[in-house]
């Protein structure tokens, strides 16, 4: 059975999620940079060939993101663990599951906004919310 949160609960929780998104930001940023420096070193033509300095520098940067991922899903599992659902990490969306007129819907909150002020059908997603 689903956790619900009603809306206070889910509002109380908002300080914390801009803590962990404020947190994960560089991180994210940080990951597309590696993931383009690794693109790029694999690409003969930039690099003239994989050499051993080169083939290190990538590993050294394979392992950096590794590092950055395990980082990353330690915070996403911590946001999971209390029952809401992350839907977008890079824009910082996230639902709370929430009863509204005996059916299932979702609270539905993003970075940027100071406090939870919309809802939507689970099936409509963030292009259909609501007001509260």
């Amino acid at each position: 059975m689903a956790r619900y949160f009603s809306l206070e609960e889910a509002q109380e929780l908002v300080s914390w999620l801009k803590e962990i998104f404020n947190y994960l930001n560089p991180l994210l940023q940080q990951s597309d940079e590696l993931n383009d420096s690794i693109e790029q070193l694999q690409n003969p033509v930039v690099s003239n060939g994989l050499d051993d300095v080169v083939v290190d520098r990538i590993t050294f940067m394979s392992s950096e993101l590794n590092r950055i991922f395990s980082e990353v899903n330690e915070k996403i599992e911590l946001i999971h663990q209390r029952g809401i659902l992350v839907k977008n990490l890079q824009q910082g969306l996230v639902d709370f599951p929430y009863m509204y007129e005996n059916r299932e819907v979702y609270l539905c909150w993003h970075v940027g906004e100071n406090e939870i002020k919309y809802w939507h059908e689970i099936n409509t997603g963030f292009a259909g919310r609501n007001l509260l």
